[in-house]
């Protein structure tokens, strides 16, 4: 379910309040202005990102002999869990986490998804969140209002690191085999 799907369920007042919250996450975070297109943008991340998460979360459960994912099979890094813990504070002021939950889509995968990991799912998507708001003030320091290739360096940053993370473990799974 992306923010569109959403919005076309809800009426337009939660719409409105929805907008209006993911504005001021943006601003609060990283002092950035978005708008309905950079929303747009924002929902294909959040779930590109955990669809690439839950991926590397299968391949770590179907390694370990096991046909159900758990929490700990999800690359979170610490850098990742400190950005879960930033958006937890913030969540409380804001109350994203609820609108996350119906933003995050959970993909069809080979592996049945365990309790702890649906729970879980907003939360990352949250952090994910704060790190792609840390992520354009380190691309531009001055950034006020993200443009598209603002974004597209955003997506190769994240997506680069994902697949280093994936050839990694693929490299690592090679040489123990």
């Amino acid at each position: 379910m992306m923010i569109a799907a959403v919005q076309s369920n809800q009426p337009l007042t939660s719409h409105v309040m929805s907008v209006a919250r993911f504005e001021r996450f943006f601003r609060i975070v990283a002092s950035l202005d978005v708008d309905k297109q950079d929303l747009k943008r924002y929902s294909d991340f959040v779930n590109q990102k955990l669809y690439d998460l839950l991926l590397r979360a299968q391949a770590a459960a179907k390694a370990n002999g096991r046909v159900l994912l758990e929490p700990f099979d999800l690359p979170i890094t610490k850098g990742l869990q400190e950005c879960i813990h930033e958006f937890e504070r913030l969540d409380e002021e804001i109350e994203l986490r609820p609108i996350l939950d119906r933003l995050a889509t959970r993909p069809p995968l080979d592996l049945a998804y365990g309790e702890d990991i649906e729970t879980r799912l907003p939360d990352i998507a949250g952090g994910l969140s704060v790190a792609l708001a840390h992520t354009f003030n380190i691309i531009d320091p001055g950034l006020k209002n993200p443009s598209s290739e603002h974004w597209r360096k955003c997506f190769r940053i994240f997506d680069l690191l994902l697949q280093l993370r994936e050839r990694q473990s693929s490299q690592t799974s090679r040489r123990l085999s």
